[in-house]
């Protein structure tokens, strides 16, 4: 072996070998503290199974207090659902129908069209549901069979009263593109604990939200823990089969995983690199994983009908299949997954015009799906471990823009969550009489965040990452825990 300083004549010199080098050799020892932080990513740690070493930043780790919960299935309500509409029963609508909501609400706050016309009740009745006494409207027969399940947060707000920056701000806890989605922050916080799929993926409907997949990114932290967009039919993603023999595909595989771990070893840390490195890998795994996932042919008829597999409408049998694929992939350890609308023919849940029409076709495609869902996690022990949440970037006004139609309302609008750690059957918060501004209790979305990283065992205070200069949370410099809906 020649002498230790031709080692290094060969290449140039890198921070870790000066690292190494100088002080003895001490400056190596504080890396390798640092690289012991979770903060810093530490790749170190090895569980028994050696699970860390096939997922490298994805392996399980430990979060700041004993979990609730381990996964999160989001049924995001693309557009704005209108909370009284919905879950929200507010009568004095019919009492002050087609009046002036000026004259009976008072000041009222800029909308995104400015089209205001009079007072709007529902067209829908509301009647109570289950033990807890819950009102629902008859937009949601389904859901008003699991409403004992729900914990219902009537006093939702947001900061924006536009689509793409509501979305950013519900998906990332910032109003503009570019900072990691909550799916992203948990892999980074917990990892996942499956060893052959995403730690967060995407279940396309067919409706990717105003702001596009930056909704899903990483923003600034690795992009391994970027969202995985799929399709929830029989073939999730292009091109998973593999067109080689395992040997051969195995042995590409090993030569590009050498040559990028000898460009990283020469010229230090670098994530494009570790995430390609990291990406391949599960890339190679998820060929035998994601067509397993994708065949039902192991679901009973009973289950299949429970969530409306074959229902006729097709945008029912869409997410009827996301909403399977979701426990699904609950079983297999995923950690965030998040569901998409389908298409429905109209403007998502935006209904600025024709409420009823729109509404109608878009509760009717959700409906008894995710009443499945819940009935289907409860009866197989997984509601325990999975929490569910199910709401919209903003609600919807009170009154009437023109004459048949709801404007946004980012001032007051409702958000359900059921599962690991959250207590059914409650209603915390409130709107006012109308259903237009929070009054009781107000919430915004950086405590949505708190309370889903809580219930997963992450202080959101805790969980930051250094970015240009300052660390960095979901949370911002905000967020409570919603204490009144946990068990």
């Amino acid at each position: 072996m020649g002498h230790h300083c031709q080692q290094y004549g060969a290449r140039p010199l890198t921070r870790r070998d000066l690292l190494v080098r100088c002080a003895s050799g001490f400056g190596g020892v504080a890396l390798a503290g640092l690289m012991a932080d979770r903060s810093f990513g530490s790749l170190l740690a090895q569980d028994a199974d050696g699970l860390a070493d096939r997922l490298g930043p994805l392996a399980p780790r430990a979060g700041h207090h004993a979990p609730r919960a381990k996964s999160i299935i989001f049924l995001y309500m693309d557009g704005g659902p209108s909370q009284v509409d919905t879950f929200d029963y507010k009568p004095a609508l019919e009492q002050h129908r087609g009046k002036s909501p000026r004259e009976v609400i008072g000041a009222l706050e800029p909308t995104q069209f400015d089209d205001i016309g009079t007072v709007m009740p529902s067209p829908w009745a509301f009647q109570q549901h289950g033990e807890c006494g819950a009102w629902v409207s008859e937009l949601f027969p389904h859901v008003a069979g699991v409403v004992d399940d729900l914990a219902f947060v009537k006093s939702m707000t947001s900061k924006f009263p536009e689509h793409t920056a509501a979305n950013y701000f519900l998906h990332t806890g910032h109003g503009i593109q570019g900072r990691p989605s909550m799916g992203a922050w948990l892999g980074y916080g917990l990892g996942s604990e499956s060893d052959s799929l995403p730690g967060f993926v995407v279940l396309n409907g067919g409706l990717i939200p105003p702001g596009g997949v930056d909704n899903f990114n990483s923003g600034f932290l690795p992009a391994t823990y970027q969202g995985s967009v799929m399709s929830p039919g029989e073939r999730p993603l292009a091109n998973v089969e593999p067109r080689e023999e395992a040997a051969t595909q195995r042995g590409k595989l090993d030569l590009v995983r050498a040559l990028d771990r000898a460009m990283v070893d020469a010229v230090g840390g670098d994530d494009a690199l570790e995430s390609a490195i990291g990406n391949y890998e599960i890339a190679y795994r998820m060929q035998r994983a994601v067509p397993e996932l994708a065949d039902l042919s192991g679901e009973t008829e009973e289950t299949k009908a429970l969530y409306g597999i074959d229902h006729p409408n097709r945008p029912t049998a869409i997410f009827a299949r996301e909403c399977l694929l979701a426990r699904r992939l609950v079983e297999r350890g995923v950690r965030f997954i998040e569901l998409t609308c389908p298409s429905t023919g109209n403007d998502r849940w935006d209904q600025h015009n024709d409420l009823k029409k729109g509404h109608e076709q878009n509760a009717l495609a959700v409906d008894q799906p995710i009443a499945a869902l819940i009935r289907d996690l409860k009866r197989t022990g997984l509601l325990d471990s999975t929490l569910v949440v199910w709401g919209g970037e903003f609600g919807r006004t009170p009154f009437a823009q023109g004459s048949n139609g709801r404007d946004h309302n980012p001032h007051g609008f409702t958000m359900w969550l059921a599962g690991g750690g959250v207590q059914g059957g409650v209603s915390i918060g409130a709107t006012d009489e109308f259903g237009y501004r929070a009054i009781e209790t107000p919430f915004e979305i950086h405590d949505l965040h708190a309370t889903m990283l809580h219930l997963l065992g992450i202080d959101h205070e805790r969980l930051t990452y250094r970015f240009s200069g300052r660390d960095i949370r979901l949370t911002d410099v905000r967020g409570r825990v919603m204490r009144g809906i946990l068990r």
